[in-house]
Parts: structure tokens; C-alpha cells; sequence
């Protein structure tokens, strides 16, 4: 079958699957599951793609899915990744789909993936007989907690002979009916760390007997700072943010023991591997003028994700194809994180993002927000955008 007569076709099979996708979003929404727990959720995405036809199905991991369509012909093997966890966050909105499970909820969007890459499932089965080449569908767990879900399937093989492999993240800075592409680094590596400052405790009447660690570790704070505005070139990007600080139980005791943690962002990896050694440096110098001591933690988290370009290139193409020069942008660098990096070491790969922002509609809260959700008008541009890219590549 001609590629041409394949997309004049695309539009009626988008329509019927729309419904089936935002059906499936609001369930998942109604059904969060955290990083590592996805049993219902996964298995639910295991018996909807049984209903389809062609695939073939397996569990690579405990909570993780993968499907398979092999086209009629020879060519290309192109995976497609989906996150399916949810996040540990009471859910405030007010809509009739709310999160069932107190204390958990899809903050991420990872509700809306899931959807969509069933939804390209569903539409990409029935067009066998037109592909040249594989898709591998992959259904991840546990994005949002490291050492991620990404790695593990990776492990297990699910990207054995992948020539190429996609994954989207529905966006809320970004207005819904857009699409931002960007080649090379795209989000950053998300390091974090953990700082005790042990002092010497004692009555806050008396401060001089004491050694005070809440006072050191503001010191500590204030200098770390100095990493990003004085230890690295301005125009290479990097974040140290303090995002927790406990200490003390009494306003009258000036406690022994501080704890701060929090994380450090950056695309370099010779950066990342520099930015421990000045931050010790500092935490020591600090701790070590005002008399206290000091433990230092530091883990790498996921690697940045770094898109191929010539990957990026054939989608950009594709996605402007599909939806016009107005609809498709280049997407801003952010300092978030994503494990989709994992796939990425293994072969040529690009993360893309779907806006699902609406300020109009309301729909204005970030990601991992009590009150986020995304503008549902997204979720079959995604199935689009995947379908049109699938077609381009393995149809002749």
C-alpha cells in the first residue's frame, strides 16, 4: 500500500480511537499506582492490548509491558516508550475523574502517555500489512523514582536490534495544539545529595557553649551558591538547590545536628563530575571555620537526555509534514529529569514534547502540582505525531 493512500487513511482511524484514549486517561487518572507498584496498571495495560490485534505481548519486568507488531515486510525496528507511575501527592482538583487513592495521584502526565501509546497500538495494528520493519510499544514503570524503570527493561532487552527509539512527554508550559522539538541535550541529569552538619547542641539562652548547626548550615545554603554564580562558566548551565533543611525541636535548644538535602542540575558531564568536588569544598571550609563537622552524600541520578540528531531530524520533519511549520517549535532546554536517557545509551533516540498547557481553560499548573492535568486535546495529537512518524519511517 502507497504511503499516500496509508496517511489518507490516518485521519478516520485517528477519529475512532479518540474516544477509546481519553476513556483510558481518566481511568488511569482514577487508578494511580506509585514507581515499582504498577500490578493494576499494568495489567490493564496487558488486557487492552489484547484486544488489538497482531501484537505480540509480553511482561519484561514485574510491572512493565511491551507489545510487538511485526510489519509484512522487512526494515527498520523503532521502539516507542510510555511511562505508566503515578506519584505520592494528594490530588486537589475538582473534576470528576479525581485520583480514588488518597495520597497518589498522575501529577506527571504519565497518565496521558500511557493512553496515547495505546491509542497508537490500537491504530498501528491494523495497518500491518502496510509496515516494512517492527515497533516495539513499551510500557515502563516507575519513571519517577530512581534508578528508574527505563534500565531495568533496557536489561531486559527490550531494545534488542531497535534501530531507533521515541518517547514524548505531554508539557504544561507549553500551550496545547504545539509540539516542541530540540536536538542534543533536551533535560538535565538530576544528581542529588545530603549534607549533616553535626555541631554541639545545648540552651539557646547560651549560645557561646554552643556550636550551632542551624546557623552553620545557613551558611551553607548561602555559599553553595556561589558554586553556580562564581565556580562555573555562565553560559554552561547547572542548579544546586537545597530543597530540605530539618533541624532542631524546641525553640529554646539549639540542636547538635542539621540535615539538608536536595539536588544538582546540569547537561555537562564533566561539570557533574566537578560539582561534588566544589561543593565539599565549600560544606568543609564552612563547617571547619565555625567548628563543626560535617557527612557528605552524593548520588548520580538519570544521565541527561541527550537527543540524536539525526533522529530529531526525520522526526522534525515528519511532525512538520503532519501538522505545519506553525504547530511544531524548538523546545527550550530544561533542568528537569527523565530516564528515557536509558534507552538513549542504547540507541539513537529523541524525547519530544506535546503541549497540554491552557491558561484560557485554567489547565496552568506545573508538573508534580496538587492541581495539574493536562488540556485533553493533546492526547490525540500525540497518538498523531507517533502514527504519522511509524508510517513515515516503515511505510514505502
Amino acid at each position: 500500500m502507497a504511503m499516500s493512500v496509508v496517511l489518507n487513511d490516518l485521519e478516520s482511524r485517528l477519529n475512532e480511537v479518540h474516544q477509546d484514549v481519553v476513556k483510558w486517561r481518566r481511568y488511569l487518572h482514577e487508578n494511580p499506582e506509585l514507581s515499582f507498584e504498577e500490578v493494576a496498571t499494568s495489567q490493564f495495560v496487558y488486557d487492552t492490548l489484547l484486544t488489538f490485534q497482531n501484537l505480540e505481548i509480553s511482561r519484561p519486568t514485574k510491572t512493565s509491558v511491551m507489545a510487538r507488531l511485526k510489519g509484512a515486510h522487512p526494515g527498520k525496528v523503532i521502539a516507542l516508550r510510555a511511562d505508566m507511575d503515578a506519584l505520592p501527592i494528594h490530588e486537589e482538583n475538582e473534576f470528576s475523574f479525581i485520583s480514588k487513592t488518597p495520597g497518589k495521584m498522575h501529577a506527571c502526565g504519565h497518565d496521558g502517555h500511557t493512553a496515547v501509546l495505546l491509542g497508537v497500538a490500537k491504530v498501528v495494528s491494523q495497518m500491518q500489512s502496510s509496515l516494512s520493519g517492527e515497533v516495539r510499544f513499551l510500557f515502563q514503570h516507575a519513571e519517577e523514582l530512581f534508578p528508574g524503570g527505563a534500565q531495568e527493561m533496557v536489561h531486559a532487552g527490550v531494545l534488542d536490534g531497535v534501530d531507533l527509539v521515541l518517547g514524548a512527554h505531554l508539557w504544561a508550559g507549553l500551550h496545547v495544539g504545539t509540539i516542541a522539538v530540540r536536538s542534543g541535550p533536551l533535560m538535565a541529569a538530576p544528581d542529588t545529595f545530603r549534607i549533616t552538619i553535626v555541631g554541639k547542641g545545648g540552651h539557646a539562652a547560651i549560645p557561646q557553649q554552643t556550636v550551632d548547626s542551624i546557623a552553620v548550615g545557613a551558611q551553607v545554603v548561602t555559599n553553595l551558591q556561589h558554586i553556580v554564580s562564581r565556580a562555573v562558566d555562565p553560559l554552561t548551565p547547572i542548579v544546586v538547590s537545597v530543597t530540605t533543611f530539618i533541624a532542631g525541636t524546641a525553640d529554646n535548644v539549639i540542636p547538635e545536628v542539621a540535615e539538608l538535602t536536595g539536588t544538582v542540575r546540569t547537561f555537562d558531564e564533566s561539570l557533574r563530575k566537578e560539582a561534588p568536588i566544589l561543593m565539599e569544598r565549600i560544606i568543609k571550609g564552612v563547617t571547619e571555620a565555625h567548628g563543626a563537622t560535617y557527612q557528605f552524600a552524593y548520588k548520580n541520578g538519570y544521565r541527561p537526555v541527550i537527543n540524536d540528531a539525526e533522529v530529531t531530524a526525520v522526526l522534525e520533519s515528519c511532525l512538520i509534514e503532519t501538522f505545519g511549520e506553525d504547530v511544531v517549535q524548538t523546545a527550550e532546554q530544561t533542568m528537569g529529569g527523565e530516564d528515557f536517557c536509558a534507552y538513549q545509551q542504547v540507541a539513537p533516540g529523541t524525547f519530544f514534547f506535546i503541549g497540554a498547557g491552557n491558561p484560557e481553560e485554567g489547565i496552568i499548573a506545573p508538573h508534580h502540582h496538587p492541581r495539574f492535568t493536562v488540556d485533553e486535546r493533546s492526547l490525540p495529537m500525540g497518538v498523531k505525531a507517533f502514527v504519522a512518524t511509524v508510517l513515515k519511517l516503515l511505510t514505502q
